[in-house]
C-alpha cells in the first residue's frame, strides 16, 4: 500500500517545466482556511480528472529520538480506518469508486494522494478530512502494520546491497542533524514502537495548520474553496507550529571521507555530497546552484561528462544533482562510476580537477546556453495535472509560496554568469562535504 521516498525530488532543481515565454509555471492559486489549512489549486480542464494530494509537513525529522519509523508507520495506519469509516472500508470505498490511492513518507513531509474522476472529488475530500480528525487505531491493526513496516524495512535493506553504505554516508554527512536518520527507522526502533508513539505523532502533526492540500486538474478555484470549507473548515487546530524547534546547524568546515566494501557490489562507485543551500537557508543561491548543477553534471553534454567520460575515459558515468526542496539544508552531489583501470581514489582527484576547470571555464555564453536548456525543457509538466500536483506539493510543503513557484522561471532568467561563479566557489570551499567510496568486498 505505502511506499517510501528516500530522495526529495532532486530533479526539480534541474528539470522544472519552464516555458520559453514569460508565463507563469502552473497558473496555480492558493488560499488558506481560518484553521490554517493551505489549499493550492492548479486548473487544467483538458480531461475530467483531478490529482488530489494532501501533504503534512511532518516526516522522519520530526520523530522523537529513538522513535524512528513512527512517521512511516503512521502513514500505513492512516489506511486502517476512523471512528466513522472502520477497518478496510476506506480502501474499499475508494476502489469501488475507481480512485487510485497511495502515500509516501520522507524526511520532511508525508503525502497522501489520489487520482480520480472529478465526480469523485467530494467523496475523497470527505474521507481525507475525516481521517485528519478522527483516526482510530486498534491494537490489532497497530501490531499488523508494525510487522509489515518491519518486514518492509528488512526487504529494502536485503534487496539493496548498497543500503548500508547509503545509511552510513548520511550519518557521516549529517552527524547530529535529524537528516542523519533513516526514514524507515532501524529494525530495533520499529520493533520498539508503541501505539502511543504513533498516536502522539498524529496528534502533534496531523492538524490543518501543518498541512497543504493540492488540487490539480479539472477543478476551479471557487469549487475548491466551497468543498475545502465544507469538509476541512470545521477541523480545529491541535498544535501550535509558531514555535517549531530550529534544526541544528552543520559545521561548514567539516570535511570527511568514508569507504565501505560490501558483498554483492559489482562495481565501485563514488559520491561526493556538499551540504548546500535550500530555499529555507538561502533562497537566492538556489537558482544559481541549479544552473551550476545543470552546467557541470546534467547529461552527456555536461562539462564533467565531456571531460571524464568522453575525453579522458576515466569514468563510465558522472553526474551531479542538487536538491533544495527541504525544510533544512539542501544537498549538492556528484556521483560517478570509475572506468576499468581507474580506482575510485584516482577518480576522486580527477573529479575535483574537472570541477575546478569547469568553474574556471565558465563564461556568459555557457551560462546563457544552460539557462536556455532549463527554460525550454520538460514542458509536459504544465500539461499533466499529476506532475503539477507533485511539484506544487513538494515545494509548498518545504516552504515555498505559490508566488515563489510561479516566478521560478523568471528567477532562472535573472541568474548571471557572476552569480553562478560566486555560488559555485562558495559551495566548493565553504561548506561541509563528505566523499564516500563503495567497492566490492575483496577489491584492493
Amino acid at each position: 500500500m505505502a511506499k517510501i521516498k528516500y530522495i526529495i525530488f532532486s530533479w526539480l532543481a534541474l528539470c522544472l517545466s519552464f516555458s520559453s515565454v514569460h508565463a507563469k509555471l502552473f497558473g496555480a492559486q492558493s488560499f488558506t482556511l481560518d484553521n490554517g489549512l493551505q489549499v493550492v489549486v492548479a486548473e487544467n480542464h483538458k480531461a475530467p480528472v483531478v490529482k488530489y494530494m494532501l501533504w503534512y509537513k511532518a516526516g522522519a525529522v520530526d520523530e522523537k529520538k529513538g522513535k524512528g519509523g513512527s512517521a512511516h508507520l503512521l502513514e500505513h495506519l492512516m489506511f486502517r480506518g476512523t471512528s466513522n469509516v472502520s477497518g478496510e472500508m476506506f480502501d474499499d470505498i475508494l476502489k469501488q469508486n475507481g480512485v487510485e490511492s497511495n502515500a509516501f513518507t520522507t524526511f520532511d513531509f508525508t503525502s497522501y494522494y489520489h487520482s480520480l474522476d472529478i465526480s469523485k472529488l467530494e467523496l475523497v475530500m470527505a474521507l481525507e478530512a475525516d481521517r485528519m480528525e478522527n483516526l482510530q487505531i486498534s491494537p490489532e491493526h497497530f501490531a499488523l502494520e508494525r510487522d509489515i513496516v518491519y518486514q518492509e524495512r528488512k526487504q529494502i535493506v536485503d534487496n539493496n546491497p548498497a543500503a548500508p553504505f547509503a545509511e552510513s554516508f548520511r550519518k557521516v554527512l549529517w552527524q547530529e542533524h535529524p537528516y542523519s536518520r533513516s526514514v524507515s527507522g532501524t529494525e530495533s526502533e520499529i520493533k520498539s514502537l508503541t501505539l502511543s508513539d504513533v498516536e502522539d505523532f498524529y496528534n502533534a502533526f496531523y492538524t490543518p495548520d501543518n498541512a497543504v492540500l493540492v488540487l490539480a486538474g479539472d477543478i476551479d478555484l471557487q469549487t475548491a474553496k466551497d468543498l475545502a470549507q465544507k469538509y476541512y473548515g470545521k477541523i480545529e487546530k491541535r498544535a501550535d507550529f509558531s514555535k517549531k524547534a530550529a534544526f541544528p546547524k552543520v559545521n561548514s568546515a567539516m570535511q570527511a571521507q568514508m569507504s565501505m566494501k560490501l558483498p554483492q557490489i559489482n562495481t565501485s562507485r563514488l559520491v561526493k555530497t556538499y551540504v548546500a543551500p535550500s530555499f529555507n537557508t538561502d533562497k537566492n543561491d538556489i537558482y544559481n546552484l541549479a544552473v551550476f548543477s545543470k552546467y557541470i553534471g546534467d547529461g552527456e553534454t555536461s562539462e564533467l561528462y565531456k571531460d571524464l567520460v568522453l575525453k579522458q575515459k576515466k569514468a563510465l558515468s558522472v553526474s551531479s544533482s542538487y536538491d533544495y526542496t527541504s525544510r533544512s539544508y539542501g544537498t549538492f552531489s556528484i556521483s560517478a562510476l570509475p572506468a576499468d583501470g581507474t580506482s575510485p581514489q584516482e577518480l576522486e582527484v580527477l573529479i575535483d580537477e574537472a570541477v575546478k576547470k569547469a568553474v574556471q571555464n565558465l563564461n556568459i555564453d555557457k551560462i546563457n546556453s544552460t539557462k536556455d536548456k532549463m527554460l525550454s525543457g520538460l514542458v509536459y509538466l504544465q500539461d499533466n495535472p499529476f506532475d503539477a500536483a507533485d511539484t506544487l506539493g513538494t515545494m509548498t510543503a518545504t516552504g515555498m509560496s505559490v508566488t515563489d513557484i510561479e516566478n521560478h522561471a523568471e528567477k532562472i532568467r535573472e541568474v548571471t554568469y557572476q552569480d553562478v561563479k560566486d555560488a559555485a566557489e562558495k559551495l566548493l570551499s565553504q561548506t561541509a562535504v563528505v566523499t564516500g567510496i563503495l567497492s566490492p568486498k575483496g577489491e584492493i
